[in-house]
């Protein structure tokens, strides 16, 4: 019986998926699931400092999960999305998201 289970959880793989180990991170509390409004009005400028800040209602124009809570500048307007230059590590990525994933970043 024993080497039956064994045999079959040994047969399970972890999935690794786009948007694996997400749960918590895509989370909203009740009181800022209908906050976005305001962030759909702003106007950003090129050269604006933004924060990527991901909504999980539109999964589509998310970025990927490690860009989550990162500072970047706003390098172009692409149609109704932008191109934002964020540093990780040593390297600067440029990320193409809509303005339901960035906020204005205040100091």
């Amino acid at each position: 019986m024993e080497v039956l289970v064994k045999g079959v959880l040994d047969d399970l793989r972890h999935s690794k998926g786009y948007r694996n180990r997400s749960r918590k991170l895509f989370r909203k509390a009740p009181h800022e699931k209908y906050r976005s409004l305001g962030r759909l009005l702003y106007t950003y400028k090129v050269g604006d400092k933004v924060h990527i800040d991901i909504s999980p209602e539109s999964p589509s124009t998310a970025p990927h999960r490690r860009y989550q809570g990162k500072v970047g500048t706003i390098l172009e307007r692409r149609g109704r999305a932008y191109v934002v230059a964020v540093q990780v590590g040593g390297k600067i990525k440029k990320i193409i998201t809509t303005k339901d994933h960035i906020k204005p970043f205040n100091p």
